[in-house]
């Protein structure tokens, strides 16, 4: 994983043959595309670069995620959009024998991609599946999470579509995937054998090998690169699976978050959003006089662990101060965390 940013001479989807991209907080925000997001695509994809979509939604038909981008005027293949439950089916065919029971506590998408691996779909832990694999819906019920303790103490396999512990709706914050996968390790004092979502890597690893149509040889990791707007989902899914990786600024992560990110959380660039595909990426280099400098910017820690820049509204002088927070965080250095700089890089020019 990084310990700093890096740079780029040629624009990123020059450098990378594709791109792991997330959803929500990147393309869209719920039914609204973000700025600049579709043109942005478009061009990466002029320019050579393949897309798949990942996303940690286990509910939604790639068809229909297919359709909402289409309709952001993007050219999208069903099979481009990776789900956890995807993921998941995958790994459950892998793991059990062709045409063993399977207990599927979740969504139509879910029970589908179970059944399309060649898995009978049971509903009761009596029916001695081999495996439960348990994802997130609005109707799931008491019983159909008994169900899956009682099939878990009896000795299944048990995979989850993704651990989120909240999901967000249109009253407010809900309880996600991760909260019901906590009722059933509460119960059985087992926790999942694996889980499909991220921070696990698992959806970049499966996006890589589904990206290979035609028994083509899977993009190179190294050429992958993981597009994101959360630190703790895309981009340390990312670190884990051995990925570089794209933070964006159109979703969850601001520019405190970044400047004080743990080294398992940091990416290897940073941009305010998908138009930094299509440009080289500026290098933060470190001065002997302990400065960080990106471009014409500037980031600098005083002897009372101030962290300060020369222009709080350029991504090269995050880019800087990104870089210099994170040396001193590496060194043991007390950083003010109170007095960090109040970037306002939001919606100004690149």
């Amino acid at each position: 994983m990084p310990a700093y940013l890096r740079g780029s001479d040629r624009p990123l989807a020059e450098a990378y043959a594709l791109a792991l991209l997330d959803l929500d907080g990147v393309v869209y925000r719920g039914k609204n595309p973000v700025d600049h997001a579709s043109d942005a695509i478009r061009d990466a994809e002029r320019r050579g670069m393949a897309i798949e979509y990942t996303t940690n939604n286990s509910s939604r038909f790639q068809s229909v995620v297919a359709d909402q981008l289409i309709g952001f005027g993007l050219s999208v293949e069903p099979r481009q959009v990776i789900t956890s439950s995807v993921v998941a089916a995958r790994m459950v065919a892998r793991a059990v024998p062709h045409g063993a029971k399977v207990l599927v506590v979740g969504a139509e998408h879910l029970r589908e991609e179970i059944a399309w691996q060649g898995l009978e779909i049971v509903e009761r832990a009596e029916d001695d599946p081999a495996a439960v694999v348990q994802g997130w819906y609005p109707d799931m019920t008491w019983n159909q999470l008994a169900q899956a303790a009682f099939a878990v103490e009896r000795g299944a396999a048990y995979y989850v579509t993704n651990r989120d512990l909240t999901i967000p709706r249109e009253l407010g914050i809900a309880p996600g995937c991760g909260s019901m996968v906590q009722a059933v390790v509460n119960a059985t004092g087992v926790q999942p054998a694996a889980c499909a979502g991220k921070p696990e890597s698992a959806m970049y690893d499966e996006a890589r090998l589904l990206a290979a149509a035609d028994g083509a040889e899977p993009v190179r990791r190294e050429l992958c690169l993981a597009i994101g707007d959360r630190l703790d989902t895309d981009i340390e899914a990312g670190n884990r699976g051995g990925y570089d990786s794209l933070a964006v600024l159109t979703g969850v992560t601001n520019p405190h978050e970044l400047m004080l990110a743990p080294r398992h959380l940091r990416p290897t660039f940073i941009a305010r959003d998908l138009r930094a595909l299509n440009k080289p990426m500026p290098a933060p280099r470190r001065e002997p006089d302990g400065r960080w400098v990106c471009g014409r910017c500037e980031a600098a820690i005083d002897a009372a662990g101030r962290l300060t820049v020369n222009d709080v509204t350029a991504m090269d002088a995050l880019r800087a101060a990104c870089c210099a927070a994170w040396e001193a965080s590496d060194d043991g250095r007390a950083l003010d965390a109170d007095s960090l700089p109040d970037f306002d890089v939001i919606g100004a020019g690149e």
